[in-house]
């Protein structure tokens, strides 16, 4: 659940509003984006993975923190490094290692693009 922008982070680049599927923000007076309806959150990261500023939270909970939680205080996941951590894990940004290099698994093997030709 979205839980913090930072406004002395965000650069005004409308992305978070842009990208978010279920229209939880609003751009402030000041440029800002706005949580104005937090309720509508999926918790689906969108808002923060595309932010270029690393100037948003969003909180691995499918509710809204509870009043005087530390993941909504904006000092405290600063300073913790989760603002803009989801982003920085999946490798989105200038210098950071693609999260999918990282990834593990079983070997996928060579991908088709287009259909093997039968004779």
């Amino acid at each position: 659940m979205i839980e913090v922008v930072s406004a002395g982070r965000c650069v005004t680049c409308d992305v978070c509003i842009a990208v978010c599927p279920t229209d939880v923000f609003d751009r402030g007076a000041d440029g800002v984006p706005v949580i104005a309806r937090q309720s509508d959150c999926q918790t689906c990261f969108m808002c923060e993975a595309h932010c270029p500023a690393d100037a948003l939270f969003v909180a691995p909970l499918t509710h809204p923190a509870p009043p005087g939680s530390p993941l909504r205080d904006e000092d405290h996941v600063a300073q913790t490094g989760l603002l803009g951590s989801y982003r920085r894990e999946i490798g989105w940004g200038r210098g950071r290692r693609p999260g999918a290099r990282n990834a593990v698994g079983p070997e996928l093997g060579r991908a088709r693009i287009t259909p093997e030709q039968r004779p």
